[in-house]
């Protein structure tokens, strides 16, 4: 098997398959939700998803940060495999649902788990994967495997929506996040590396987000996701209203497939990105994916009929796909490896807070003011989004800034294995985590810079 490909790494393929299997149930769930609440609340469904979405996005905002600071003190295998039983509990309890406050309090338990695996599960790739080429091809991987999520998940529920009512689409949820668990206890999770922190549980919780916002790229990076987010929300939200009250069809298999027409354009744009970044710096393919969404939700304005919509839905994939497949390699250089769970909570938390405010504005506007104006709205959004990204993001040809350090003296657990811990002194593993004060020259260097306990600001110029 060819050593660039990332599934021939056992413990890749094992991982991967398990997000496959997790987030195909995922999908199931996300469209057994849709139909819930068209079947609670009719018409005013968007808005209830708007909301239901909201919940997700809170718990994602709030739990992310503490878990990403604190998870270096547990297992992450373990970890992860607690996070899957828990989502698998949770989501048995929607076929139940009688209230749509039901609804939102199932939601939030449920992805306040999901906070806890996912920047977890992100967080081990690349200390699976060395090598940057496998790595970006993993990125796409993983999209694809989100890709099926929207793709497959339409089929297999149309499939099951013809022997049986829209809470099998829960079970099966939870079949599949007992799969995923069982893949994972039969997989090799390698140790997280000993992270240098100082300070209390708080300074642990915050570091994470505080680092990202003292790096450039990673604040363009997130003013993108308000354009990301808002596309992502106009289809999650309005697809189930623009086809049944706007085109009426009022089956529920075609809303199945506007889903996956979505979701073909974004497998078809994953499947090509390892072509193009070889090509092209992933600031540009970032950059172009949200120009694609900013005229996708423009010609979405122009209310177009069945086929048409199809289309526009496509592209919008596509588009939603090119912006978020690369992030998560500029997350990961722009990152110290032992702070790299840290970050991709950060990044999860933050990128979410996008998704929280677009959840509700695609719900709301489009209920007071109707899908046309909703449409437009965002697609300005989106484009003045793309401009600051234009405009601030720094033109770095490489993660290797040339900066200064002034002599400190200070105390944090370290190793002596990397070069800011070249002293030596009585001790009966100088290998084993510890910690004590030590000095720090002064010195003007370069080398792979991120923010991290010995660099707290980015270097000007």
């Amino acid at each position: 098997m060819n050593t660039n490909n990332p599934l021939s790494n056992n413990t890749f393929r094992k991982l991967f398959t398990a997000q496959i299997i997790a987030l195909i149930g995922t999908g199931l769930s996300t469209i057994g939700l849709s139909l819930l609440a068209y079947d609670m609340a009719g018409s005013n469904a968007g808005a209830v998803l708007g909301i239901a979405l909201a919940c997700k996005m809170i718990a994602y905002i709030v739990f992310s940060p503490i878990i990403g600071g604190l998870v270096h003190r547990f297992a992450r295998k373990q970890f992860m495999i607690m996070m899957d039983v828990s989502r698998a509990l949770i989501v048995l309890f929607m076929p139940f649902v009688n209230e749509i406050w039901h609804i939102y309090v199932l939601i939030f338990l449920l992805n306040l788990f999901s906070a806890g695996f996912k920047p977890v599960f992100q967080a081990v790739i690349p200390d699976i994967l060395n090598d940057d080429k496998q790595y970006g091809k993993a990125l796409s991987y993983s999209r694809l495997a989100y890709d099926l999520e929207v793709l497959l998940s339409p089929i297999l529920a149309g499939i099951a929506l013809l022997y049986f009512s829209f809470s099998s689409l829960f079970v099966l949820n939870s079949f599949a996040f007992i799969v995923s668990a069982l893949i994972i206890i039969i997989t090799l999770v390698p140790k997280a590396e000993p992270v240098e922190r100082t300070g209390n549980a708080w300074n642990e919780i915050t570091y994470g987000v505080i680092s990202y916002f003292k790096t450039p790229r990673l604040r363009a990076i997130l003013v993108l996701y308000i354009g990301i987010a808002s596309a992502s929300s106009m289809i999650i939200v309005n697809t189930v209203v623009y086809v049944k009250d706007y085109l009426g069809a009022f089956d529920n298999t075609t809303v199945a497939v506007f889903f996956a027409l979505s979701g073909l354009g974004s497998m078809i744009a994953a499947f090509i990105y390892p072509i193009i970044s070889s090509r092209i710096e992933d600031k540009i393919v970032i950059q172009s994916g949200i120009f694609i969404i900013a005229l996708s939700l423009a010609f979405m304005s122009l209310e177009p009929s069945f086929i048409p919509a199809l289309i526009c839905w496509f592209f919008t994939g596509m588009g939603l796909s090119f912006s978020q497949i690369p992030v998560g390699k500029i997350v990961n250089m722009s990152s110290n490896p032992k702070d790299r769970t840290a970050y991709f909570s950060a990044q999860f938390a933050l990128s979410h807070i996008c998704w929280f405010f677009g959840y509700l504005a695609a719900g709301q506007l489009a209920l007071i003011f109707g899908f046309s104006f909703t449409a437009s709205f965002l697609a300005s959004i989106i484009a003045i989004c793309l401009i600051y990204s234009v405009l601030f993001w720094p033109n770095e040809e490489s993660s290797i800034l040339k900066h200064a350090h002034s002599e400190l003296i200070h105390t944090h657990s370290h190793l002596h294995e990397d070069e800011h811990h070249k002293h030596t002194h009585q001790l009966e593993n100088n290998n084993e985590n510890h910690e004590h004060k030590h000095k720090h020259a002064s010195v003007t260097h370069e080398h792979p810079f991120y923010i991290d306990i010995h660099h707290q600001n980015w270097p000007k110029g």
